[in-house]
């Protein structure tokens, strides 16, 4: 078993004062007079899995009601509690956290399932009705649990993509005009707009440059000039011995001075007026000026930007590309998905009737011999909309089981649905997830009203059924029919006790001897009966040997 009730603690519940009771795998019996507390039990049960807390649940003289589970799911321990107070709101935990009633409720589900007049029953649910189907067909849900994320998965990554195909093309245009434009211009040295300026400077004054090196020239070299009045001054300290090293001082004078003016005659013999070049010169710094303003402080950054528009041009190339590619992709994964889904709407609508049979075939063991079952599988493909319907009697119209009125005639409809569940490969139900054990579903089992208007052999039918679906899990069964607790591994007995001014009930886990002395005040209403222990030792015989 993957989960089992193994403690049960009760304290001021209805008529009971305090109750504790250890459990085993297979079938319990709870058993007990009429207005003993025996569904009480199924009540606190019921509590610690989210059930409604009502005040009049609160045992007279008591503040509050108290009830705690220990659970055992997947080798590990669990501790559901709950409290109802006289007043005010009712408090649940887990473990000894706070948790909300629906947290109860979530884990709750996993835990156990009630069928009788309780609400908390999975396979009222119609995510389980429909699981349930898949089981007893042996569906594989896998290609269709794979066609459906891998068409997701494409539609997510189609997303991430940005933009609809519109605006990408934009986007790709636009990057492309600034690259073309940028490329165009030919950038190499960044620092070209220093170099031009310098040229546009030469060439917009050429003429007066010219003119200003032939004249700076002549100062230097001409008649009465720069170089003849520095040739005089070296001949004046020609052999004069307190200045000699002046003297040395002007000759390097005149000799830089004669190179100062060869320099100026080559540099300005180079310059000549260019209309044209100067014309390009502008035009160059203009470009270079428009390419700055737009893309970057300097060369060095527009040259930067530029490598940026290449990389973004080539993500959304290649998003375009995969985009196409994608959704050729997501095409062919729509039609894979649409043919799963065909396939598994075909196979439930057809495995649906003989369902139905199956669970009718339970239920005339189970004393519905004029009972009808109909599953139900509607929507579009895969016919996800999967509703169990019973008619109880001849004549009574099929109605969803959520909506059957009588709680034993759900009890059993249940019950016959588990059997016919149980009858099944135990790997075929863990495979999708489910319980190993037989039946899938949660690991406790909980029967209460499943006997009620039935006797003789349907009740032993009933029992015999309960103890084969108790066959690796837990089921808890409140019966008041001998026939059926004889089926029982094991058999709690809830006894009223008189008190001075109030009436407790007390439950406990009867031995061998008290089991027979329990079934014959069931079978007769006097347990000290010699015919009706026989009897009773008689019935726990056959069901032994039976199971």
């Amino acid at each position: 078993m993957t989960g089992a009730l193994e403690e049960l603690q009760v304290a001021d519940l209805g008529v009971i004062e305090r109750l504790s009771l250890r459990l085993g795998g297979g079938l319990t019996a709870v058993t007990g007079e009429t207005g003993a507390g025996k569904t009480l039990v199924v009540e606190a049960i019921e509590l610690l899995l989210g059930g409604r807390a009502e005040p009049m649940l609160v045992r007279p003289g008591a503040d509050e009601a108290r009830v705690d589970g220990r659970f055992v799911l997947d080798g590990d321990e669990v501790v559901l509690s709950r409290v109802v107070p006289r007043t005010g709101r009712s408090r649940g935990y887990v473990d000894g956290r706070p948790a909300s009633v629906a947290e109860l409720a979530e884990l709750g589900h996993r835990l156990v399932d009630l069928h009788g007049q309780h609400a908390h029953q999975s396979l009222l649910q119609p995510a389980a009705q429909r699981l349930a189907l898949d089981r007893f067909a042996a569906i594989d849900l896998a290609p269709l649990r794979t066609a459906a994320a891998t068409v997701s998965a494409l539609e997510a990554e189609l997303g991430t993509l940005g933009g609809d195909e519109r605006a990408r093309a934009r986007e790709i245009d636009l990057l492309r005009f600034q690259i073309d434009e940028i490329e165009s211009a030919g950038l190499g040295d960044p620092t070209e707009p220093a170099a031009l300026d310098a040229e546009e400077d030469v060439l917009a004054d050429a003429q007066a440059h010219q003119e200003a090196a032939a004249g700076a020239h002549e100062a230097l070299t001409g008649e009465d000039g720069a170089g003849e009045r520095l040739a005089a001054a070296v001949g004046l300290l020609r052999d004069r011995a307190p200045f000699a090293d002046l003297e040395v001082r002007a000759r390097g004078l005149q000799a830089e001075l004669d190179e100062l003016a060869t320099e100026l005659r080559d540099r300005g013999e180079t310059i000549e007026p260019d209309d044209n070049r100067l014309a390009e010169v502008r035009v160059r710094r203009q470009q270079l000026k428009d390419l700055c303003r737009k893309y970057g402080e300097d060369l060095a950054a527009v040259q930067a930007y530029y490598g940026e528009l290449s990389d973004q041009l080539a993500e959304l190339e290649g998003r375009e590309a995969r985009a196409e590619t994608m959704g050729a992709e997501l095409a062919g994964a729509r039609a894979t998905l649409g043919a799963e889904q065909r396939r598994v709407g075909a196979a439930r609508r057809a495995a649906a009737p003989a369902l139905g049979q199956a669970v009718e075939v339970q239920l005339k063991a189970l004393a519905m011999p004029r009972a009808r079952v109909d599953v139900g599988v509607e929507g579009t493909d895969p016919g996800d909309a999967v509703t169990f319907l019973l008619a109880a009697n001849p004549g009574a119209p099929l109605l969803p089981l959520a909506k059957v009125a009588s709680g034993g005639e759900l009890a059993r409809a249940m019950l016959a649905l588990r059997l016919v569940l149980s009858g099944l490969d135990p790997t075929v139900l863990a495979a999708d997830g489910a319980d190993a054990g037989e039946g899938g579903g949660p690991g406790t089992l909980v029967f209460d009203e499943v006997d009620a208007g039935i006797g003789g052999s349907a009740a032993l039918a009933v029992g015999e059924a309960l103890a084969r679906l108790a066959r690796g899990r837990q089921v808890l069964v409140v019966t008041h029919l001998p026939q059926v607790a004889a089926w029982a591994q094991a058999q709690v007995s809830v006894e009223k006790a008189q008190g001075e001014s109030v009436t407790v009930s007390e439950a406990r886990l009867l031995d061998d001897e008290e089991r027979v002395v329990e079934l014959a005040r069931m079978l007769s209403g006097s347990p000290d009966s010699a015919s009706a222990r026989r009897h009773a030792a008689e019935l726990l015989q056959q069901a032994a040997a039976a199971t």
